[in-house]
């Protein structure tokens, strides 16, 4: 994997819908599993969101929190 995406969780922002202008890494769970239940966007935004989801499904939050203190 990519460090490069870790980094971009923490620092990229949602363009579109309810949470738009949220930093992706602060985007609820919930809303990760309803992408994930209806299709995550093309492109990349889907596989920042995708990877968000994977990194709460497994309990990882703690990669985001380190990279937040950098």
């Amino acid at each position: 994997m990519d460090p490069q995406i870790l980094k971009d969780l923490v620092k990229e922002r949602m363009p579109f819908g309810k949470y738009k202008g949220k930093i992706l890494a602060d985007i609820p769970e919930y809303y990760l599993v309803w992408f994930h239940r209806q299709g995550f966007p093309p492109g990349k935004l889907g596989m920042y969101l995708h990877t968000l989801y994977e990194i709460r499904l497994n309990g990882l939050e703690d990669i985001l929190t380190e990279l937040r203190k950098r």
